[in-house]
């Protein structure tokens, strides 16, 4: 028997590993079991270049739970140890790692998701036990299984044993803090999220719990669309089919495996984030992804998996690791060209998933230059109507004619709420305009950003004046009215529409437009539309009122009648009704003005 001390000259290193090592406690068993599958592996390796030429038999890792004996047991057949090795790799390799550990992340807060650079996965297991033990056999012929033992302090114990087979068997003596680990179905729950798609069986209580051939580390070429669906099945058993998926396949110069789905987004945007896992080598990492896939990405769902970022990660390591951009910047690139390939291949199926992808490829070119570069392409503005789609180059040929204004800039316009904005849309088709749908939640910024970003464009929303001033403001009209009358009605509107924001203009308009138009000055409304969302720079835009203006068209019929009216008081609950309707269709007459409304078109009816 060997008995000795830890060669430690810090301070005892084992309430530092249980303090820092990890600050998810669940992790000592991925890491046991990850270090099973590696000595599976390897040995699996040694038979393939000839080293072992005896039988692998079954590479099996098993986890097994006493609740009597209050042991967890991770057991392997793979390469083994002998006492040499132990004495190597347990006794001195790891101890010198966890010192170096020590001395250089001491007192860091983050210093502990490193720990994976030092080799101290296998002291995880002092996380919750009050005593480890580990018995091993090394495959090397004619070798002798040796027991060590270490109940948490720098003292250990290394002796011969028996044990028939090759492999390590570590028991793990479950301390009263985490007796938690003693449940069952506690286990099984850990071993599903961290070992579900290991490359060798993991078992548990007789079952195993893995998928070792998980559909990313197959080729494309071997896998249909039925193996690409039945893999987001088992990723995800309750969600809609994807539209379509990306199978990532890159070994220069970084390693990079996964399949990334784009999920269906309805109009409800009951968006799940963070549904995008990172692997390395089949063992999961985590569920945060942000450095490592694009943010207008973090959408997506399914599996990344590179062996080039290490299992224990902290957030600044992955902001500055150079592997990890390179992922980042291939990501977009791929999800680009596969949107590209889409839109050239199949159009019409391009545009039908167009509802739900449109929020992707926005976010994107406002996110990321590169990937606005080659989204030009395949960007689509879909027409109020629906059914008819334009690339930006598409549209301005269908639109530049009658919707370039005196500065040369092609005026795109568009609808929020086409059910709501339907007469300013009826309006602007009757001038032969283009109006397409602007409704997902990132509109407002990719408007803003794209004015910047696309070269003589410029958005206005379609009430954001009336449909004679939308292209070049303030057009020249005539009113069939006299200068009195024009007078007279101006006096009884402002009398009535005495709102804070509200200015009131008289237009010779056609004589089938509206009575009363109410639009919102587009710069106004997109500034108090930002404040609105939050976090806005023009944030004190949101306590300012609304800039209305309230265009009334004297060249409507009506106006003659109400001016003949000798009644002042008709006249001016007829003119109220009528600002009141034009406030209404934008939805800005709520509360008691609304009732005063109602009552009030009661009132005139009965009259």
């Amino acid at each position: 028997m060997q008995k000795g001390a830890i060669r430690v000259q810090t301070e005892n290193i084992f309430p530092i590993i249980k303090k820092f090592l990890y600050s998810d406690h669940d992790i000592f068993l991925r890491e046991l079991v990850s270090n099973a599958v590696d000595a599976s592996q390897k040995l699996k390796t040694l038979a393939s270049v000839g080293e072992f030429k005896g039988e692998i038999g079954e590479a099996d890792v098993t986890v097994s739970l006493d609740k009597e004996k209050k042991t967890i047991t991770i057991s392997d057949r793979g390469i083994g140890m002998t006492a040499e090795e132990v004495d190597k790799y347990i006794n001195q390799v790891a101890f010198s790692g966890a010192e170096e550990f020590v001395k250089k992340y001491k007192g860091q807060g983050d210093g502990a998701n490193i720990i994976g650079h030092f080799g101290l996965g296998f002291y995880s297991s002092f996380m919750v036990s009050s005593q480890v033990e580990i018995f091993t056999k090394s495959w090397k012929p004619d070798s002798q299984a040796v027991r060590w033992e270490c109940d948490g302090s720098p003292e250990y114990q290394l002796e011969n044993t028996e044990k028939e087979s090759r492999g390590t068997d570590i028991v793990l003596h479950i301390n009263e803090e985490s007796e938690e680990f003693l449940d069952e179905h506690r286990i099984r729950t850990i071993l599903e999220k961290f070992c579900r798609f290991l490359p060798v069986p993991i078992k548990f209580q007789g079952e195993q719990i893995n998928n070792t051939s998980p559909a990313w580390v197959k080729k494309p070429s071997d896998l249909t669309a039925e193996d690409y669906q039945a893999f987001y099945k088992e990723l995800y058993p309750f969600a809609e089919p994807p539209l379509f998926w990306i199978h990532l396949n890159v070994d220069y110069p970084f390693n990079l495996t996964g399949i990334l789905y784009f999920p269906k987004i309805t109009k409800t945007y009951e968006i799940q984030k963070d549904k995008i896992s990172l692997y390395s080598n089949q063992v999961f990492v985590t569920d945060e992804v942000k450095n490592i896939v694009p943010e207008f990405l973090m959408l997506l769902h399914g599996v990344i998996d590179s062996p080039d970022i290490p299992l224990n990660v902290s957030r600044s390591y992955l902001q500055g690791d150079p592997n990890v951009k390179k992922i980042n910047a291939h990501i977009t690139k791929k999800v680009a060209d596969k949107l590209d390939e889409m839109f050239r291949t199949d159009r019409k199926s391009f545009e039908e998933k167009w509802e739900h992808i449109a929020l992707f490829v926005k976010y994107g070119m406002m996110t990321e230059d590169k990937f606005l570069d080659k989204a030009g392409k395949f960007h689509l503005l879909e027409d109020v109507d629906g059914g008819t789609f334009y690339t930006l180059e598409e549209y301005r040929t269908a639109a530049s004619a009658v919707q370039t204004n005196k500065e040369n800039k092609l005026v795109v316009l568009y609808a929020t709420n086409p059910t709501q904005q339907d007469s300013y849309i009826a309006a602007a088709k009757a001038k032969g305009y283009k109006v397409v749908k602007m409704e997902t939640m990132v509109d407002a910024g990719f408007i803003n950003q794209m004015e910047h970003k696309w070269e003589n464009v410029l958005f206005t929303r379609v009430d954001a004046d009336i449909a004679d001033n939308l292209i070049n403001p303030d057009a020249a009209t005539q009113s069939v009215l006299s200068e009195a009358q024009e007078g007279t009605l101006k006096d009884i509107f402002t009398g009535q529409v005495a709102l804070p924001g509200v200015k009131v203009e008289l237009k010779g308009l056609g004589a089938q437009d509206q009575p009363v138009i109410v639009t919102r000055g587009e710069l106004m409304r997109r500034m108090k539309d930002m404040a609105a969302m939050g976090g806005s720079a023009a944030s004190w835009y949101a306590g300012m009122p609304d800039e209305i203006t309230m265009t009334v068209n004297a060249n409507h019929p009506i106006y003659q009648r109400i001016l003949g009216e000798g009644d002042s008081g008709l006249q001016q609950k007829q003119v109220r009704n009528l600002a009141d309707l034009a406030l209404l269709s934008q939805g800005l007459l709520t509360g008691a003005d609304l009732t005063a409304f109602v009552n009030r078109s009661v009132e005139l009816m009965e009259k």
